[in-house]
């Protein structure tokens, strides 16, 4: 069984920044994607962005530009850069891995929670 574990979400006002880690209880190396994905109260949970095992990486539109996700495969964590934070990045964030070495099979983390105030 994968377990990830998130951390680093809290409260920050608009304009600031926060880095949130996704650390996985198996190596990560052959992990073919992993992402984080977020889901604000009232609203589905939407993808934010995601990185390859060669690390290349891609961004939802929203977060383009402001957020940066990287993975240190050797402490088996992807992270999660968040800069020039918004009220309406304001929800649970959520680490999510699949492919590669985990096959077709799907794990998510338990989420960390972001608020933004304005």
């Amino acid at each position: 069984q994968v377990q990830l574990v998130e951390s680093g979400g809290g409260l920050v006002q608009a304009g600031g920044s926060l880095k949130l880690a996704c650390e996985a209880s198996v190596s990560i190396t052959g992990i073919n994607t992993m992402a984080w994905y977020r889901q604000a109260p009232g609203k589905q949970r939407e993808w934010v962005a995601g990185i390859t095992s060669r690390g290349m990486t891609n961004y939802a539109d929203p977060v383009k530009g402001r957020f940066i996700i990287s993975r240190d495969n050797p402490k088996n964590t992807v992270y999660l850069q968040m800069n020039s934070l918004k009220p309406e990045d304001t929800a649970v964030y959520y680490c999510y891995a699949r492919g590669g070495s985990l096959s077709t099979v799907a794990y998510w983390g338990q989420g960390t929670q972001v608020t933004v105030s304005s």
